[in-house]
């Protein structure tokens, strides 16, 4: 009992830390210690990232296999964890000057952290349904987390009632999986559909479990929540939904892929290639007539999730190790571009029409260049490190006989290629006649876009020892 402790020890600190800053923030000041407690929570962060990465190794299972601590929920770990951070730190100045920053703010993203690495490091049902619900409810909050926006309230309301439809899904799934199998545990599940066993009704409760995940990721044809959510919530819990989360479904479906069905690939391997190309071709084409930026990243969103599903429908090692490549440069990328998306403001008031990028290169030179590598890494133009991103998930696509996948995700590309590069030219060959943005005077703002737009260009280089990390996790999940 003591050693299952010690291994989800991380996850009960936060919990821990969630609860006792709640109760402190009840009883002393409440909205007035928000900011003092989002910078408490980011270095928290930062230093569960440090210790889960650099101290803690090897392969072990906690509570009878029900939790998992290896290389791979290691990496989705601290992929969520430092996303988490830099988006609460982007997130301060914007919800502070707005009067937005309530204490319930970074005491939800923990608690919401607590359930992604619980999912990511589930090895049975039960704990993978408790670790998205715990994500989902906080989620849920956060999004209608303005209570005098209504579009902030219909965003919240559209995810709860969407997000409810997307559990009971999952939750039949895995009914029907327990069912046919007889366990809940992933270890269980995989004996039995390795030996045909109950493979009928298996495959249709995989059908239902897939659906559920498709949600979280969300995947055509379960992205009818993301442009709305995107575009109503703050602009900072936006950018939150757009990585951390994205991060951590992803993770729990090549877990749950590998881990329970890795014996029947070929069983599965042809509906994550329909997810990824219908994403893919959605997102790339139902963003070329967005003029809100937000509702924009929201389709990219979606796109960017067909091509990491890309790696995933290869259904080897070298797939998801090119998976996890993709996210972790998708959120650097995101990252960097809701940085800039915060301070688009005309007059102290939120814009985000991109129309109003007109010209932007000839006041703010140095933030439309850092934009601009951003815009062409999300596009996978060479050589910024989105397109060594897509590389892999097509080579990997490419290797496992998915040949008609790799190409299509090559033409959906180029088609997506269109927005972004539409958004750079608006702002180096746009109207010079309109209003110009406010000169933002936000150092962290400014030096997150900086840094995420640095990592895209000098990245190339050797990934930041992303690669070998990615390889030692994939290696450890598909064995």
């Amino acid at each position: 009992m003591a050693s299952d402790l010690t291994l989800i020890l991380p996850e009960i600190l936060l919990a821990v830390y969630a609860m006792l800053a709640l109760v402190l923030a009840v009883y002393t000041r409440k909205d007035e210690v928000a900011s003092t407690l989002l910078w408490v929570t980011v270095a928290l962060f930062i230093a569960m990232a440090a210790w889960i990465g650099l101290v803690r190794d090897g392969s072990a299972a906690a509570f009878g296999g029900m939790f998992i601590d290896d290389a791979f929920s290691r990496f989705a770990k601290v992929t969520v964890l430092l996303s988490a951070a830099a988006v609460l730190l982007i997130s301060e100045g914007y919800m502070a000057k707005r009067g937005i920053l309530r204490f319930e703010y970074p005491v939800l993203v923990v608690l919401a952290v607590v359930g992604m690495m619980m999912m990511v490091s589930s090895g049975d049902l039960i704990a993978l349904y408790m670790g998205l619900e715990l994500q989902s409810l906080a989620l849920y909050v956060i999004a209608a987390l303005r209570r005098d926006s209504v579009k902030s309230t219909e965003a919240g309301l559209k995810y709860f009632v969407l997000g409810a439809l997307s559990s009971g899904l999952l939750l039949y799934g895995a009914s029907l999986v327990y069912g046919y199998s007889g366990t809940t545990l992933f270890s269980g599940i995989i004996t039995t559909a390795k030996s045909g066993e109950g493979s009928i009704g298996l495959l249709f409760g995989l059908v239902f479990l897939m659906a559920g995940f498709g949600f979280k990721v969300s995947a055509v044809p379960f992205h009818m929540w993301t442009p709305d959510v995107y575009e109503g919530a703050p602009a900072p819990v936006t950018a939150f939904f757009a990585t951390a989360p994205k991060v951590a479904a992803m993770a729990l479906f090549a877990r749950v892929m590998h881990d329970a069905f890795g014996g029947v690939v070929k069983d599965w391997q042809q509906i994550v290639a329909l997810l990824s190309v219908c994403s893919m071709f959605l997102g790339a084409v139902a963003a070329i007539g967005q003029t809100n930026i937000k509702r924009l990243m929201a389709f990219s969103s979606i796109a960017h999730m067909g091509y990491a599903l890309m790696g995933l429908a290869a259904g080897t090692a070298f797939g998801v190790q090119a998976m996890l490549i993709y996210m972790a440069i998708y959120v650097t990328m995101n990252v960097g571009t809701f940085a800039f998306i915060l301070m688009m403001q005309r007059d102290g008031q939120v814009i985000t029409d991109i129309g109003a990028l007109n010209n932007y290169a000839s006041y703010q030179p140095g933030r439309a260049m850092a934009m601009l590598v951003l815009m062409f890494s999300l596009a996978g133009v060479p050589p910024m490190l989105g397109f060594f991103g897509k590389l892999y998930v097509l080579r990997a696509a490419y290797d496992a006989g998915l040949v008609w996948l790799a190409i299509a995700g090559v033409i959906a590309s180029v088609i997506g290629a269109y927005y972004y590069l539409r958004i750079v030219y608006y702002m180096y060959f746009g109207d010079t006649d309109g209003d110009r943005l406010d000169d933002s005077r936000s150092r962290v703002l400014s030096g997150v876009l900086m840094a995420s737009a640095v990592v895209m260009v000098i990245g190339i280089a050797n990934m930041f020892g992303i690669e070998g990390a990615a390889a030692s996790a994939a290696a450890e999940l598909v064995q």
